[in-house]
């Protein structure tokens, strides 16, 4: 685990592909209500993809096309 969000951030800006991508790290500070309910229809247009490695972290929602 890190010991702070400073150096959470520090190692995640370090992040590239192979290809030369990089990534743009912001650090949220608001808060957010947990609880809340997803709209009604909500899992009937959405479908939710886990990821095999962290799928409680790594989900990807893709819209259904009509």
């Amino acid at each position: 685990m890190f010991h702070s969000v400073a150096i959470a951030k520090q190692f995640m800006e370090k992040a590239k592909t192979t290809t030369g991508l990089k990534v743009t790290v912001d650090i949220l500070t608001g808060v957010y209500a947990t609880g809340k309910k997803c709209a009604a229809n909500f899992l009937e247009t959405i479908r939710i993809i886990f990821d095999e490695h962290l799928p409680r972290w790594n989900y990807r929602a893709i819209p259904q096309e009509n």
